[in-house]
């Protein structure tokens, strides 16, 4: 078997959550061409992750995808006016700032501090500011079975002529068995025609099977321009408990004019040392054109695999495509790396290289502790003596080990 001389690609293991949509610039070598482009692997010091670099292609194979801009357009004034600051804090009997503005693409979940929410004021109010826009604010509080409560807030407001309009909820929400919630919720429209919505919530809960404390977040978000057939969906999540076991994973999606592109991703950690992460993302063309890439890592005690694949396929139908994988043995000197492609080319070395991948998440139950401190300072109502909370458990069978506090 031939011996590739150049490592096989891994498009960068990573999975943060600031991590910027990967098909901002693909450079795909077209199958039609005959030709293969060799594959560079440079691992960052002290870092555990991969940078590919492409080696430079004529422009005729080069494929590009959408930028990261609000509506991934240049033409879109979004930019400039997501850059503005909306204070949340307004002087006593005045209304609330106007919120013209759209969510901006990959920030991930917020923690709680950057929404401000406040929700002590009880208010019931609209007015007319001097440009002829609009305003309310209001605030409630609503009860339910099991001690249940939700404190809530709606603000909104429109221009004079009624072409731009904005809405935003806070709230949050308690009952006797111990879940406390917070949350918002934002939408809006503006003279250009764009609209956008987006939610935000934290989630404290006991699990009923193994007692322990979880915290869950979460944030959706879409826009969509007014002026272009361009727009994007992104939803995020984080899972922690209080033993170590962490999800994260996100589900992107994109569009601007004759192209789209998706994204996924996800990473599992079951608090004694197993880890997998994984990523898939692919794009294409109203003409036909689709290109991907995807990868995955399974690790444990420092034996485990890396695998991938980089594919392309013309508006003919013609498929090139690249797979790769990695075999650690544990010893933490040698790996096996192997992989061929449609092209003809292919390896299979050992070779002498560290094993390294993260065994714990770099945000975990502590932090999101930290910085969870008003969902944890909710108050649920007080409950009256002898009354006990209910629980439903539903029709999930009990575990098999009592030990595994792993979620089915």
């Amino acid at each position: 078997m031939a011996t590739h001389p150049s490592l096989p690609p891994t498009f960068g293991l990573r999975s943060e959550v600031g991590f910027r949509p990967p098909l901002l610039k693909v450079l795909i070598n077209c199958c039609c061409s005959g030709k293969t482009t060799p594959i560079r692997k440079k691992i960052a010091s002290g870092s555990g992750r991969n940078n590919v670099e492409l080696k430079k292609m004529g422009q005729k194979d080069r494929i590009q995808a959408a930028p990261a801009l609000p509506f991934a357009s240049s033409q879109s004034m979004m930019s400039s006016r997501q850059e503005k600051f909306f204070p949340r804090c307004t002087p006593k009997n005045s209304g609330p700032q106007f919120r013209d503005t759209p969510p901006k693409r990959d920030t991930g979940i917020a923690n709680e501090k950057d929404w401000g929410i406040s929700l002590n004021e009880h208010v019931n109010e609209s007015g007319v500011n001097e440009d002829g826009s609009t305003w309310y604010r209001e605030s409630g509080e609503d009860f339910g079975e099991n001690g249940f409560r939700c404190r809530w807030a709606k603000m909104g407001g429109q221009s004079h002529d009624g072409s731009s309009e904005w809405k935003e909820t806070w709230w949050e929400k308690s009952d006797w068995s111990g879940y406390k919630e917070l949350g918002v919720e934002k939408s809006g429209r503006n003279s250009e025609g764009d609209s956008w919505w987006e939610t935000w919530r934290e989630v404290l809960y006991q699990d009923e099977w193994s007692n322990l404390a979880r915290i869950e977040r979460s944030a959706q978000k879409q826009a969509k321009s007014g002026t272009e057939n361009a727009g994007w969906y992104e939803n995020w999540w984080e899972k922690y408990d209080a033993k170590g076991w962490t999800e994260k994973g996100a589900h992107k999606y994109g569009r601007l004019n004759e192209q789209s592109w998706w994204e996924k991703w996800g990473e599992h950690y079951d608090g004694r040392g197993s880890v997998l992460k994984w990523t898939d993302k692919w794009a294409e063309t109203e003409l036909g054109t689709r290109w991907g890439d995807k990868w995955e890592e399974k690790f444990f005690a420092g034996i485990g695999s890396r695998q991938g694949e980089t594919w392309h396929v013309s508006p003919a139908g013609e498929r090139w495509s690249r797979t790769w994988g990695e075999e650690h043995f544990g010893n933490g000197s040698k790996v096996h790396k192997y992989g061929k492609s449609t092209t003809g080319e292919s390896w299979d070395i050992v070779v002498d290289e560290e094993t390294y991948y993260e065994a714990e998440p770099h945000y975990g139950w502590a932090d999101v502790v930290g910085d969870s401190s008003q969902l944890l300072s909710i108050q649920p109502q007080e409950k009256p003596p002898g009354v006990y909370p209910y629980l439903d458990f539903g029709s999930t069978s009990l575990p098999k080990d009592d030990d595994d506090t792993s979620p089915p």
